[in-house]
C-alpha cells in the first residue's frame, strides 16, 4: 500500500496544468471514474489533498491505485472527450443514464426502399433512428399521420414478385415488389417523412403545395387531388400539435430537478411554435456531481440522439463552459420563460411518478426516504425510527390533560398513543404541565427497561421546548434522544438551544411527517379532553341533585342518554325513572342550574 501511495504522489507531481480528461484505476486496471478538468493538476490533487464530506469519494479514493491522462487545448474539448469515454468504459462511479431502454424509437431502415416502424431495440448501424418518445400515444398518432400520407413498404424481406399484395389492394403499400414505384420517387416520399418526424411540418406542407401547383399545371388533376389529401392529413396533424407560440421556432429547451441520487432531465423541441418533441432522461449521480455537469450531460446525450441540437438552446441557468456550438439563454420573462419552467415542470413530475411507482412496489422504500430526508434535516446521527409527541390541552385552565402520539417506521401506532391526567399542576401552566408529562413518561420507560424514542417533538414553540427538556435533564438522557418544537403559528422547528428555526421544505415529505405527527396527538388530545370534559359536566349537575345517589342518576343517564335531555323531560316522564316525588324534586332543581 505504501509503494502504491508513492506511486500516485508520483503521478499527481508531473500532472500538467492544462484541460484534459483524467481516469481513475482499480488495482485491476478497470476505470473506476472519468472526469474533466480545467486545470489536471489541480482537480486531480484535489481528491487526496482534503477531507470529502461524500462517503463515495472517500470509498473512490481508497480504491484508486493508477491514474491516466489525456491534455486537450480547451475545457470544451475535456467535456467532448469526457463524456466518450464514460460511454466506452461505462465506470462504476460516473453519473449513467438510466433509460436507454424505457422508451420507444422510430426507425427508418437504411435500405433502398425503407421501411418506418416504431422500436425499443435501436441499432443504429441497420436504420436511422428518431426518438426517443416517452408517450407511446405520441409516436402513434404520427406513425398513423405518416401512414395516412405515404403508403409505405411492410414487409420485412422484399422480394421481386409478379402480383402485389393486399397491402397494394388497399393503398397501404406502394408494390415496389413489383417494380410498381421508383426508388427515387419512394425516397423522396421518406424524406418528407424525415421531415415529419423531425418536426419541420411547415416546411413539407409548403413543398406538397408547390407540387400539386406543378401537377395542376400539367393537368395532372388525379395526383394534385392526392396530394392535396395529404397537405389536409399533415395540417390536421399540426393543428393537434400542443402549440406554445406562433413565433417561436427551431428552439430546444431544458428543465432539470434533482433528488438525492439522481437528476431528470427535461428536454422540449419548439419548430414552428409546437412542441414537437419532449423526453426525460433520467441521470443516476453517483458521485454527487453539481449542477452544471448533470445538465451538460444531458445536453450532450440528447444531441447524440437527435443527431443534433438547433443553435439556441433555453436553460434553466447558464454554463460556465463556453463553446461556440450552442448559445444558451437563461430567460427571465415571457414565453421563452413559461418554457423553461414547462420543461421544470416535466421534470419533476417525472421524478414524482418514479417514486411512485417504486413505493407501490416497495411501501418500506417510501418509509425509508421519509425517514432519512428528516434525518438529514434535523442533523441526527440515527435515523427517526420511532417518533413521540406531546401537547397539552385545557379548558380556561380547567380539566389540563396532556396526549402523546406515536409514529413507527413513519407510520402511526395506534396502540401505543396515550393521555396523561396532570397531577402535580395547578392551573393553566402549559410549561410546568409539559415538564410533569415528559418526565412522568420517560421515567416510567427507564424503570420498565423500555427502549427510549429516536425523536421527541413537542407541540409549542421555545418556552414549551425548554420545558421539556428540563426533564430530560432532570433523568440524564440528553444523550439517548433528539427532541425539538414545532411553534404552532408559523410551523417552525426549533431544536434546544437554538436560536433560529431549522430550514425544512413546508412541501417536502420531511415536514409533511412532522405535521402529521403534530396533527395526530391534536385530534387524540382533543377527544380525550371533549369526553373528560363531558364526564365532568355530567357528575356536577347530576352528584348535587336532591335525592340523586349513583343508582338513580345511571337510570336517568341509561333513559335520557344525556343532561340536555334530561332537563327538557316532563315530570311524568322523570317520574317512571325516579317516582313522583323524587321525580317533583329534580324538575325544580334543574331548573335553578
Amino acid at each position: 500500500m505504501k509503494e502504491v501511495r508513492e506511486n500516485l504522489k508520483l503521478i499527481l507531481k508531473t500532472l500538467p496544468e492544462k484541460p484534459g480528461v483524467y481516469r481513475f484505476l482499480d488495482e485491476n486496471g478497470t476505470v473506476l471514474y472519468v472526469g474533466k478538468a480545467k486545470r489536471l493538476k489541480r482537480r486531480v490533487s484535489s481528491y487526496f489533498n482534503k477531507d470529502h464530506d461524500s462517503a463515495k469519494v472517500r470509498m473512490l479514493v481508497t480504491k484508486i491505485r493508477d491514474i491516466q491522462t489525456t491534455v486537450v487545448d480547451t475545457e470544451w474539448e475535456a467535456l467532448l472527450l469526457e463524456n466518450s469515454m464514460i460511454k466506452q468504459f461505462k465506470p462504476h462511479y460516473n453519473i449513467m443514464l438510466k433509460d436507454d431502454k424505457s422508451y420507444p424509437w422510430i426507425a427508418v431502415t437504411k435500405e433502398e426502399f425503407p421501411r418506418i416502424f416504431p422500436t425499443r431495440r435501436p441499432e443504429p448501424d441497420k436504420m436511422q433512428l428518431f426518438g426517443p418518445y416517452s408517450s407511446v400515444r405520441q409516436m402513434n398518432v404520427l406513425l398513423d399521420t405518416i401512414n395516412e400520407m405515404f403508403p409505405l413498404r411492410k414487409c420485412r424481406r422484399l422480394v421481386k414478385n409478379d402480383r402485389p399484395c393486399m397491402q397494394y389492394q388497399i393503398h397501404k403499400c406502394p408494390a415496389p415488389c413489383c417494380g410498381y414505384i421508383a426508388a427515387e420517387q419512394y425516397q423522396a416520399n421518406i424524406q418528407k417523412i424525415v421531415e415529419i418526424i423531425k418536426g419541420n411540418r411547415k416546411e413539407v406542407v409548403n413543398r406538397l403545395k408547390e407540387e400539386m401547383m406543378k401537377c395542376a399545371e400539367k393537368w395532372e388533376f388525379e395526383e394534385a387531388g392526392r396530394i392535396k389529401e395529404q397537405i389536409a392529413i399533415l395540417e390536421n396533424f399540426v393543428v393537434k400539435s400542443v402549440v406554445v407560440s406562433p413565433q417561436l421556432t427551431n428552439l430546444d429547451v431544458f428543465g432539470m430537478e434533482e433528488d438525492e441520487d439522481c437528476a431528470y432531465i427535461s428536454f422540449l423541441r419548439i419548430v414552428d411554435g409546437a412542441i414537437v418533441q419532449a423526453h426525460t432522461l433520467e441521470i443516476n449521480n453517483k458521485m454527487d456531481r453539481g449542477g452544471e455537469d448533470l445538465l451538460w450531460a444531458g445536453i450532450l446525450e440528447m444531441d447524440a440522439r437527435l443527431g443534433g441540437l438547433f443553435p439556441s438552446i433555453l436553460v434553466p441557468f447558464a454554463p460556465t463552459l463556453e463553446t461556440d456550438k450552442w448559445s444558451f439563454q437563461v430567460p427571465q420573462r415571457g414565453e421563452k420563460r413559461k418554457l423553461v419552467e414547462l420543461a421544470e415542470r416535466n421534470a419533476h413530475f417525472y421524478m414524482l411518478e418514479k417514486k411512485k411507482r417504486q413505493d407501490l412496489v416497495n411501501p418500506e422504500r417510501r418509509s425509508q426516504r421519509v425517514l432519512m430526508a428528516l434525518q438529514q434535516a434535523l442533523g441526527m446521527k440515527t435515523l427517526p425510527r420511532r417518533i413521540e409527541c406531546f401537547d397539552n390541552s385545557n379548558t380556561q385552565g380547567e380539566e389540563p390533560v396532556a396526549a402523546m402520539s406515536c409514529f413507527i417506521d413513519g407510520k402511526p401506532a395506534k396502540s401505543e398513543y396515550r393521555h396523561f391526567n396532570i397531577k402535580t399542576v395547578v392551573g393553566a401552566d402549559d410549561f410546568a404541565s409539559m415538564e410533569e408529562v415528559i418526565y412522568r413518561r420517560y421515567h416510567r420507560l427507564l424503570e420498565e427497561g423500555k427502549p427510549l424514542p429516536d425523536l421527541v417533538v413537542i407541540d409549542g414553540g421555545k418556552g414549551q421546548l425548554n420545558a421539556a427538556w428540563k426533564a430530560v435533564e432532570a433523568l440524564h438522557i440528553e444523550d439517548r434522544l433528539m427532541m425539538v418544537g414545532i411553534a404552532k403559528r408559523l410551523e417552525d422547528i426549533f431544536k434546544v438551544g437554538d436560536e433560529y428555526p431549522i430550514y425544512i421544505d413546508k412541501k417536502s415529505e420531511a415536514q409533511k411527517l412532522l405535521q402529521h405527527v403534530r396533527d395526530e396527538v391534536h385530534r387524540f388530545g382533543i377527544t380525550h379532553h371533549r369526553k373528560r370534559r363531558s364526564k365532568t359536566s355530567i357528575a356536577s349537575v347530576l352528584d348535587d341533585a336532591p335525592g340523586i345517589g349513583p343508582v338513580l342518576k345511571q337510570r336517568l343517564l341509561s333513559k335520557f342518554k344525556s343532561v340536555a335531555r334530561i332537563r327538557k323531560a316532563t315530570k311524568e316522564e322523570l317520574a317512571e325513572v325516579v317516582g313522583p316525588k323524587k321525580a317533583e324534586t329534580l324538575d325544580s332543581y334543574l331548573k335553578t342550574v
